[in-house]
């Protein structure tokens, strides 16, 4: 039985397994099994998603992202961010900067000695402000922008008197937003270009401790409400403050950056038996 090497990430909170597959090490038939088996909390390593670092011939690197579900999807910022930082340790890039192929297209990384690390995102486009929608608890008022995935942001007075999970699921499958659904951040401004938020993350289907596409969809919502200009600050459910960069536009939001740390938590071998949902013998490494 071969074991699969791997670091263990947190980005802000966001936590994820990354793995170097430039040398094919993944049987594709058995990913989504190993990608929700090694995802576990409790059973396993347990992580908001897997991360594949594969080689590229457009850039340094390209990443294949997967929710904890299996799922796949075109963008994390704090994966982005976590997946430069190993990228950097493995020795990719030139002196801490590097370019990468994501499904939203080419993102640019910079890691510091400090461990920080600020990645330009792709331009989002002006927030749909003020949305009404229909929940089972009455009428509701949401703005939506895409920032490299969809998501829904909740101006509300206190993010720790939501319930995050149920509010936030009644969101992410509200038909407004089918069929792929979205991801839903509740932010609560705390003085001029300072929020509070909190996530309910798509194929996570949980809150999360942070997300960085969230953060950012926030930053803008509140910028364009209440005119906030570059930075602003964001206080994550872990503790980490994450800070969003942007100039605006008149089509949209350009030059956005998402900076914030992106620590290495350990280095290890996964077992087959940490992610295996039976005792087969075969292994997902060829």
């Amino acid at each position: 039985m071969k074991s699969i090497s791997f670091y263990k990430m947190s980005g802000a909170g966001n936590d994820f397994i990354i793995i170097d597959n430039r040398v094919p090490i993944i049987d594709e038939s058995r990913l989504k099994e190993l990608i929700v088996g090694a995802c576990r909390r409790k059973l396993s390593v347990g992580a908001d998603g897997l991360i594949l670092i594969e080689n590229s011939q457009h850039a340094d690197f390209r990443w294949r992202f997967y929710n904890a579900d299996g799922s796949e999807a075109d963008m994390c910022g704090n994966g982005a961010r976590c997946a430069a930082r190993v990228a950097s340790i493995l020795g990719i890039g030139n002196n801490g900067r590097m370019c990468f192929e994501t499904g939203a297209g080419l993102i640019e990384a910079e890691v510091f000695a400090s461990g920080q690390v600020s990645i330009r995102l792709t331009d989002a486009p002006l927030p749909d402000l003020d949305r009404s929608i229909r929940l089972s608890t009455g009428n509701a008022t949401i703005s939506f922008v895409h920032t490299g995935v969809p998501h829904v942001v909740m101006e509300v007075a206190d993010v720790d008197r939501i319930d995050v999970k149920a509010m936030g699921r009644e969101i992410r499958y509200h038909a407004d937003f089918a069929p792929a659904g979205t991801n839903v951040n509740f932010a609560s401004p705390k003085g001029l270009r300072r929020l509070a938020i909190r996530t309910y993350e798509r194929g996570v289907e949980d809150e999360t401790l942070a997300c960085g596409t969230g953060s950012t969809a926030a930053a803008l919502v509140m910028a364009e409400k209440y005119g906030w200009t570059s930075p602003v600050a964001v206080d994550t459910r872990s503790g980490s403050q994450l800070t969003i960069h942007f100039e605006r536009s008149t089509s949209g939001y350009t030059n956005l950056f998402l900076e914030g740390d992106a620590r290495v938590i350990y280095k290890a071998e996964l077992s087959e038996e940490a992610w295996t949902s039976s005792h087969r013998k075969e292994c997902a490494c060829v």
